[in-house]
């Protein structure tokens, strides 16, 4: 049998949709090891210009390495990047998210080919496996009804769309049975989940949390507005994760309104307190240097960060996406001083990060996810991570671990 290598970039979403092109192969082996590959299937990421370059700089390492291997694209860069890389002869073929599952048919057509799919597909896959992971990613919609100024995500995407919540409990009964704890939902919109099904996010949890082998449920990111009082219900419960990912964006409020994002830094201020007190850790998402960041705002903004109990942070400075309204914005912001900026608010959330883990003297729950370098890496409830020492083989355990040492960067224990 042929080869099959998948490379992933990008978003939890496309980690879960590479999972799918796996479970559905079956004329052809999988492989983790790309030099042995005959085919490479590139699910790609496109959120940023630099996200589009390491897709480039993919092909380019592998056209350079002489393989051969016939090459894939799918993911969001198959609507944007696609068929100008089809065109230069760089890749057999391009497809859409919504034919991921026809990835035998795709792999055998001889002739190069560009099939851009359906942005109104939903899902209907099971996954019953996850190849060389620990924790299980559970995609739970797809699509995004915001309109961001920046964000190129709903063109390629689509608009908001809940997969069946019966396939979702299905999928996640047999992972349970399959020996999967921990499971992390996934999507463009986490928390448009259900808007169009009459069902929600946290109806769906409760369920899952009832089905025997749940151990912990992670989202993915929520906006703050999805934070509903029926949501708030079950911040309490023991099976949800001890960390939330908040998109805020920004932390200016002029700013925000540039964006066309729909949260208030007031009201953001007042739920990530309640969480915090809680003993939530919280992350959330920024873009320094939008086109109309001045320095007035920059002040602004940093203020208002250095007020809010943050503990994780995926930062990045502003990318241009042609055909979003912000690609026209102006005064632009220099990328120098966008990189500046960011490095600022890096700085602040590691030091709050290290300050939340230094004042927190509880057990820490963990699940141990990899061994390298002589240690077991693992995920603590608070999505921090720990290097523990061992003898003992640990890969895939929970453990409880309640003597750690804090480093500056992450927890260590000897166990």
């Amino acid at each position: 049998m042929k080869k099959v290598y998948f490379k992933t970039f990008g978003c939890r979403t496309n980690l879960y949709d590479s999972q799918v092109m796996m479970s559905a192969l079956k004329e052809y082996e999988i492989t983790e090891n790309e030099a042995e590959a005959d085919m490479i299937v590139i699910n790609s990421c496109t959120v940023t210009n630099g996200a589009d370059t390491h897709v480039r700089s993919y092909i380019s390492q592998i056209e350079k390495s002489g393989s051969g291997a016939k090459l894939f694209l799918t993911g969001c860069g198959a609507h944007t990047k696609g068929e100008s890389l089809l065109k230069e002869n760089r890749i057999h073929g391009v497809f859409g998210q919504s034919e991921k599952q026809k990835i035998d048919f795709l792999l055998n057509q001889e002739q190069p080919f560009y099939e851009k799919g359906d942005l109104n597909h939903v899902d209907d896959a099971v996954v019953g496996e996850f190849i060389g992971k620990s924790r299980a990613f559970i995609k739970i919609q797809e699509g995004c009804n915001f309109r961001c100024s920046y964000c190129i995500i709903p063109y390629v995407r689509g608009d908001a769309r809940s997969m069946d919540e019966e396939r979702i409990v299905e999928q996640v009964s047999k992972l349970a049975l399959n020996g999967f704890g921990e499971f992390i939902l996934t999507g463009t919109n986490v928390g448009s989940y259900g808007q169009d099904t009459k069902t929600s996010l946290a109806k769906l949890m409760k369920r899952m949390s009832m089905i025997r082998g749940v151990r912990r449920i992670r989202l993915g990111s929520v906006e703050p507005i999805q934070i509903t009082d029926e949501f708030k219900e079950v911040l309490d419960e023991p099976w949800l994760e001890k960390h939330l990912h908040i998109a805020l964006q920004h932390t200016s409020p002029k700013m925000l309104k540039i964006m066309n994002r729909r949260n208030v830094y007031k009201q953001d201020r007042e739920l990530f307190e309640m969480l915090a007190d809680k003993g939530f850790a919280i992350g959330t998402d920024f873009i320094t240097g939008h086109p109309g960041e001045s320095e007035e705002l920059w002040k602004e903004a940093m203020e208002n960060a250095r007020n809010l109990p943050l503990t994780h942070l995926h930062a990045f400075t502003y990318s241009k996406r042609d055909g979003t309204p912000s690609a026209t914005m102006k005064p632009e912001v220099n990328g120098k001083i966008a990189k500046e900026r960011l490095h600022e608010l890096e700085a602040l959330v590691a030091q709050k990060n290290y300050d939340f883990r230094k004042n927190f003297s509880g057990e820490l729950e963990v699940l141990v996810e990899s061994f390298k370098d002589g240690h077991f890496h693992g995920l603590d409830q608070h999505f921090n991570k720990i290097i523990i020492d061992s003898d003992e083989d640990l890969l895939g355990n929970w453990i409880t671990l309640n003597d750690y040492e804090i480093k500056e960067e992450f927890n260590y224990a000897k166990f």
